[in-house]
């Protein structure tokens, strides 16, 4: 290697590299071993640093090289406010004063994150499942193994642990059809036309990704109610689709009015070809319930428009005012005739993080898709696989979803009675919660029918308008980030789900223990009112 009195003929290069580390490790390099003081020259300092200039070289992914579609994604659910949380609880941790002791997130469906206890009978199957040596313990009632062990024979080796067939576990996917059937008075359901899915948000993504094609004029149009779950516009974005807004009627309880779609789309068929019509029924954000006509006329557009239709449903057991009742949209669609039922193409979903179960965290769901052509359901599986199956844990969870203790059977007694206890106390404090923000000057609620959430409308001074636009806020961010420092209370913006021109609201979950909640409503409308005296 050339070696002499002075070593290898690159060991001066190897110093400055070794040197270079020693810079970047914050370490002062060491030079060879001589007597007295070891000294650098300044020529061999700039030369290690040049060397390691040129070892930490531009990043391939930045800002601007980045897919752009990604960067236009914007979910308000988890967007700054609750960054803003998350730095706030921080400082108290650190013992850093507040005029609270604790950030309340009243952002987000996190069932069980707010105390709501999980329900026994799903949470036995799948420790069975996980663990199946329980199942010779006298501790699990035999209603529940009896669940677990037909869910293990339908996965490879009994084992939780495998994965399953794309499409998800074929018992819980009949498990799933049978549910349907129930729910909707007899309509068949067929295994096959059930997709298990990741949470709903999974199914919802897929159906969107495989629909959408085309562009310019031509780009597929995605219809849209107005205020949103944020997921839709966020998938649309990220899928370079064209959003379109329909809004839903304020005045008349957040009702949705067929001439208000038709106006949509009109507008839309001079930029984009409008394709898709989704529908969240309860409402998200704004916990509507729709009744069977208004189903029925947007069934009956969906149709003359030929517009693919996509039901969120995961809200279906989240019904609480009086006089309403969810209808899925396949039972209407079978109740129209066979000229809507079998041609309508419709997807519908639900989900094991709603409901009276909560169980966000397993990301358990599943679609139904009816009508669809037989070679595009060959490129549904095909997508579906590419992300091998759904989370096992989380199909056990759904099939408990969907195959309940019945009565006759031991566990059916308490599981009813949690599964009441859960629903009974949301319908409770959806009324507490409608009450109190009506009691607030310059506030307005609509009557809470379903789903598990608040959007009120917020009078917002134009003096704190000009102060919010000061501070490249919208309005209500400004509002609810001032809502946040000064009371711990952390909600999301009513402009990250969208509203009308010069309306203001934001979304409060109702999960909160009533005793919580009650403080925490007692909270905003002593803010609400400070606020409003500070910027009259």
């Amino acid at each position: 290697c050339g070696r002499g009195p002075g070593g290898c003929r690159g060991g001066r290069t190897d110093m400055a590299l070794r040197c270079a580390a020693s810079l970047a490790a914050g370490r002062q390099p060491r030079g060879p071993r001589r007597e007295g003081t070891v000294r650098w020259s300044s020529a061999a300092k700039a030369s290690a640093v040049k060397i390691n200039e040129k070892a930490s070289r531009e990043k391939i992914l930045t800002l601007e090289s980045m897919n752009p579609q990604v960067k236009a994604v914007e979910y308000a659910v988890r967007g700054p406010i609750v960054l803003k949380a998350g730095e706030i609880e921080k400082e108290l941790r650190k013992g850093i004063k507040k005029p609270f002791t604790e950030v309340i997130k009243a952002n987000i469906g996190d069932a069980h994150a707010m105390g709501q206890r999980p329900i026994t009978f799903l949470r036995q199957v799948v420790a069975l499942c996980t663990y199946p040596n329980l199942l010779d313990s006298p501790s699990f009632p035999e209603d529940a193994k009896k669940r677990a062990r037909r869910i293990l024979q339908g996965c490879g080796g009994n084992s939780l642990g495998s994965y399953t067939a794309s499409q998800g576990i074929n018992c819980i996917r009949e498990d799933v059809a049978s549910y349907i059937e129930r729910r909707d008075g007899g309509v068949p359901a067929d295994p096959d036309n059930i997709y298990l899915t990741t949470g709903a948000s999974d199914g919802i993504s897929a159906i969107l990704k495989i629909l959408i094609s085309g562009g310019g004029k031509s780009r597929t149009g995605v219809m849209i109610p107005i205020p949103q779950y944020p997921l839709y516009s966020a998938v649309i974005s990220e899928l370079d689709a064209i959003q379109v807004n329909y809004y839903l009627d304020e005045e008349n309880c957040w009702a949705l009015n067929v001439n208000e779609l038709r106006r949509a789309l009109n507008e839309a068929k001079a930029y984009c070809n409008p394709k898709v019509l989704c529908i969240i029924n309860p409402g998200n954000p704004t916990g509507q319930v729709q009744n069977r006509k208004c189903i029925e006329d947007v069934i009956h557009f969906a149709w003359e428009e030929k517009l693919f239709l996509l039901a969120d449903e995961v809200y279906q057991d989240n019904v609480y005012s009086e006089g309403c009742q969810f209808h899925s949209f396949k039972k209407i669609l079978y109740e129209m005739g066979p000229e809507y039922c079998n041609n309508v193409e419709l997807a519908s979903f639900h989900s094991t993080s709603k409901g009276y179960m909560g169980e966000c965290g397993y990301r358990g769901g599943y679609m139904e898709v009816i009508n669809l052509h037989p070679e595009i359901k060959g490129q549904l599986v095909k997508l579906l696989s590419v992300r091998l199956c759904p989370p096992v844990s989380g199909q056990a969870a759904m099939d408990i979803v969907v195959n309940p203790p019945v009565p006759g059977e031991e566990s059916y007694a308490q599981f009813i009675k949690e599964k009441e206890s859960v629903l009974n106390n949301l319908a409770k404090k959806a009324k507490l919660t409608e009450d109190m923000f009506n009691k607030i000057p310059g506030v307005h609620c609509n009557p809470l029918q379903g789903a598990m959430y608040a959007f009120p409308r917020i009078f917002i001074p134009s003096k704190a308008i000009e102060e919010a636009k000061a501070h490249k806020m919208a309005p209500d961010m400004f509002y609810c980030m001032k809502l946040l420092e000064e009371t711990g209370i952390c909600v999301v913006p009513g402009s990250g789900f969208g509203q009308r021109e010069g309306t203001y609201h934001f979304r409060m979950t109702i999960l909160p223990p009533v005793e919580k909640l009650k403080i925490l409503l007692e909270k905003v409308k002593d803010f609400h009112i400070k606020f409003l005296e500070k910027y009259a």
